[in-house]
């Protein structure tokens, strides 16, 4: 029965899917075994602090938006292939190199690196997939990549630890740069280029096509959920910056007993993801993305209410719900609204959503908590959610209003359109 259902879901989705599937898991597992030490690692090797270690996360996160603009333009301008290959093999590298020097400011102007080249194929990744699947199937699989993502977030820590405490922290990296070289090889052999061929538009100049942009810039709809995606992403991304500090400082909660609130996170991810994507796909995604938005702000209010291990957990509990509800739709979301021959920097675009809050909330947070003390840090969320509940609503309403229009415009349309994720109606954009 189980292995029947397996086959029925492999059959679901093209060959080349699955492969990038398979480079996803072994690259990402690379990256699993070494971040969560990454920290620890650099403390422990130079003899700084978080301050140090802050600066290297915020030049990293700066560097990631250059190093995404520039992956997206890439992406549409050469191909999804190349440009995923390019990142890989960087990452694979500066990781490397990043594990081998002595010298802390060798460590940032790596990070920099790091942040502008490993980054590149992150757009390229996500157009591939989009150019691989039918619309009605991208939430899904999108969704199925998370899974995938979120299995080694379960793995990769406790098998980095045993091989950081056996053989050595540089060994993380070793393996780090074996895994991503190995899915660098494994594209280049077997994975076909997937951006789509569009006969009449004429060929831009790379210049031309960072200028791109501006034209996605002047996309409304589309400008209008980033903004109130990274309202959201800001309380989001609390989990794996201000949050462990907090349940240390404010509730003695040990460094093995966060690891056990994020453990939790990551296999609820794994065991419900596809589940969850699977029933919802023909919901409104504005709607869904509230609906998450909902949970994901009251989880993280509950920190600031509540005092006991077993409430902490449920809170996590809470806040995973929202992000399986919220991260493949808006994956799927930006996929629907670019243009083909612009996926790749409407992905990039996107990126920002997640850049910005990881550069600065946690600076944020910092001096909330200096200023107001720590338990307003998630008052703060539960009130920044707030407001991004009520963005997704109104653009909800918005896209409805567009439709209706369309629909009166078009006098061919003789069947009724839903709003539904796979058939939202929307005028193409003349670029």
């Amino acid at each position: 029965m189980v292995f029947d259902k397996i086959r029925k879901v492999y059959g679901e989705y093209p060959r080349d899917f699955w492969v990038i599937m398979c480079t996803l898991f072994v690259d990402h597992m690379g990256s699993a075994l070494i971040f969560p030490f990454l920290a620890l690692f650099i403390s422990a090797k130079f003899g700084v602090g978080m301050w140090e270690i802050g600066q290297l996360f915020l030049i990293v996160a700066m560097a990631t938006m250059a190093g995404s603009m520039m992956g997206g333009a890439l992406t549409d301008k050469l191909g999804r292939k190349a440009v995923m290959i390019f990142g890989l093999v960087v990452s694979a590298f500066s990781m490397l190199g990043l594990g081998l020097v002595s010298d802390l400011s060798a460590v940032y102007m790596i990070g920099l690196i790091v942040g502008l080249f490993a980054n590149v194929g992150g757009p390229a990744r996500e157009a591939m997939i989009a150019d691989l699947l039918p619309e009605h199937k991208r939430a899904d699989g999108f969704g199925l990549s998370r899974v995938l993502m979120n299995l080694t977030v379960v793995i990769g820590p406790a098998l980095g630890g045993l091989v950081a405490v056996t053989y050595g922290y540089l060994w993380l990296f070793i393996i780090d740069a074996i895994t991503s070289t190995t899915t660098a090889m494994v594209v280049s052999l077997i994975i076909p280029e997937t951006k789509p061929t569009i006969s009449d538009k004429p060929k831009e100049s790379i210049v031309q096509t960072l200028g791109g942009y501006l034209k996605v810039a002047t996309d409304k709809i589309f400008i209008a959920f980033v903004l109130v995606s990274v309202l959201v992403i800001a309380v989001y991304v609390q989990m794996n910056t201000s949050l462990g500090l907090y349940l240390r400082d404010s509730h003695g909660i040990s460094d093995q007993g966060f690891g056990y609130i994020l453990t939790l996170n990551a296999a609820m991810v794994v065991a419900f993801q596809f589940w969850i994507t699977r029933r919802i796909k023909n919901t409104p995604p504005m709607l869904i993305m509230a609906l998450g938005t909902v949970f994901v702000g009251a989880g993280f209010l509950m920190y600031g209410l509540v005092s006991t291990y077993l409430l902490f957990l449920a809170a996590m509990a809470i806040i995973t719900v929202g992000e399986m509800l919220f991260a493949p739709v808006s994956q799927a979301l930006v996929a629907h609204l670019a243009p083909e021959h612009m996926r790749g920097r409407y992905m990039a675009m996107f990126g920002f959503a997640w850049t910005i809050p990881t550069g600065f909330a946690p600076l944020a947070a910092g001096y909330i908590t200096s200023s107001l003390g720590s338990q307003w840090v998630w008052y703060i969320c539960g009130l920044v959610s707030i407001a991004a509940i009520a963005g997704y609503l109104i653009l909800h309403v918005r896209m409805k209003t567009e439709l209706q229009i369309s629909v009166q415009e078009d006098k061919t349309i003789t069947e009724p359109i839903t709003v539904a994720l796979p058939e939202i109606a929307r005028e193409e954009k003349s670029i």
